[in-house]
């Protein structure tokens, strides 16, 4: 929790600009600290103090929370040289600590949760936590009832590794198209996991969606590639996952 932060820190965290543009900002006296003109950049403010900058508030903001519906061909990533990442679809960044919580492969959509809680996303991917991840997905050939209950029991994908039991729903098959639309719930998140799964019961990934994660269910609303801030609600359950 923020307690007495130097005031050039305050605005850098909150991408105000670079240590040198902040200071450069405060000596061209565009920043005031309950209703003075700050001079000094290394005074000390705390969450209850009034910052302006340019006359306009700035807010501290500790820990910050959006939902995204990831787009396909968009890295799960910070930053990339080359290509698109989730946090370039961002254009309201308070903070400069923002980062995808988990990933999603380049061509999944759907839920994705960003944020600067390194505590609860501990929380939401640890292993141990058994957090369940449901995913929508199209497969070419046709998903049986012997493939729900090799689900169930833990798939052997290769030498090494034994996937958790996962719990797989037959959606819809079409036996002219020969397809099949599934839900899946699993609480690993290995590499390519869900396509490597249905790929050691002979079928094929075609598309695939994440729609919830945990307690936090994919706004519907959210456009491929929109995002919005977490409600309180929403932040509540997560942390009801993270104090657990």
């Amino acid at each position: 929790m923020m307690k007495n932060m130097r005031l050039d820190r305050y605005l850098c965290e909150m991408s105000e600009g670079t240590r040198k543009e902040i200071k450069q900002k405060i000596k061209s006296g565009l920043v005031t600290v309950n209703g003075q003109t700050a001079s000094d950049p290394g005074m000390h403010v705390d969450r209850a103090d009034l910052v302006l900058l340019g006359g306009r508030p700035v807010v501290y903001e500790e820990f910050v929370y959006f939902m995204m519906n990831k787009p396909q061909g968009v890295l799960t990533a910070t930053m990339d040289k080359k290509q698109q990442t989730v946090l370039d679809l961002i254009d309201e960044k308070t903070r400069k600590d923002l980062f995808p919580v988990g990933r999603l492969d380049k061509d999944t959509e759907g839920l994705l949760l960003i944020c600067n809680d390194g505590q609860l996303a501990h929380a939401l991917l640890a292993p141990a936590r058994h957090v369940q991840k449901v995913y929508r997905a199209d497969v070419k050939g046709i998903v049986t009832q012997k493939d729900v209950e090799s689900f169930a029991r833990g798939l052997e994908i290769d030498d090494q590794w034994t996937a958790r039991p996962a719990r797989l729903t037959i959606l819809k098959t079409d036996q002219t198209a020969g397809t099949s639309q599934i839900e899946i719930s699993i609480v690993e998140g290995r590499f390519h996991q869900i396509k490597r799964m249905f790929q050691a019961v002979g079928k094929e990934v075609i598309s695939l969606k994440r729609i919830s994660m945990g307690p936090l269910v994919l706004d519907g609303r959210l456009e491929p590639g929109s995002f919005r801030r977490l409600t309180d609600e929403e932040i509540k359950e997560l942390k009801k996952l993270q104090n657990g």
